[in-house]
């Protein structure tokens, strides 16, 4: 019609062969015919498919990854079962040393199948670290409990702490108070990347349940001649 060339108001074919009514009048100066038309277009131009959008990736998926804290100081490759139809997938996880609580980990192209030859999307594991019954974590550190004998924490040692990757030892300065954490340096969670965390053992002093003849005599004695009250104002 007249108004292709931009002379006044007509009618055009879109691609589908729809009529579309267009006008150059007041108020409609400037639009390009494309701006109108540009979404027909744009769907002819995305894809040679059927639907017209063209090859679809697929979409990202993700689940929980549950850990012991002892798995997740070794790391190491675990076997996990991922829901889904028919059962479900098995799927080989390669576990960081050292990962932490909420950490992703990324298995690309095993999330849900793209179409027409576009990649696969992604599955997130996301660690959950359990709570365990002697650690407690905090980012890579790692607090534990360590009990002392009174004399131990009086006279200090050197005592052994279990920790998730092993035995450790902890200097215990002579008047160590229950409540007093001491650091082990890098001793904690260890890091693929960067400074690992550190170990803080938290002293707690115990004194036995039921005490021998000798025993009650020394400490008897110690009663007597100590000035220590640990209730008088600092």
């Amino acid at each position: 019609g007249p108004g292709w060339a931009g002379q006044g108001p007509g009618w055009a074919r879109g691609p589908g062969g729809e009529e579309i009514h267009f006008t150059t009048g007041e108020g409609f100066e400037g639009i390009d015919l494309e701006d109108l038309l540009g979404g027909a277009f744009g769907r002819r131009r995305r894809g040679a498919t059927g639907r017209g959008w063209g090859p679809v990736p697929g979409a990202d998926h993700e689940a929980e990854l549950p850990l012991t804290v002892e798995e997740a100081y070794r790391g190491g490759r675990r076997t996990i079962t991922i829901p889904g139809p028919g059962g479900g997938r098995t799927l080989q996880v390669n576990v960081p040393p050292g990962v932490t609580d909420g950490q992703r980990i990324r298995l690309a192209g095993q999330g849900s199948a793209g179409s027409d030859g576009a990649r696969a999307g992604d599955l997130y594991l996301i660690a959950r670290i359990a709570d365990h019954p002697r650690y407690r974590l905090e980012g890579r550190d790692i607090h534990v409990r360590l009990p002392l004998t009174p004399s131990e924490a009086a006279l200090g040692a050197t005592v052994a702490v279990d920790t998730p990757g092993g035995e450790a030892k902890v200097k215990v300065p002579p008047g160590t108070s229950s409540g007093r954490r001491l650091r082990l340096r890098g001793q904690g969670m260890p890091s693929p990347r960067g400074r690992p965390g550190d170990l803080l053992a938290e002293a707690r002093i115990m004194v036995p349940p039921t005490l021998g003849d000798e025993e009650r005599r020394l400490y008897e004695q110690l009663a007597r001649i100590s000035a220590f009250n640990p209730r008088s104002p600092s």
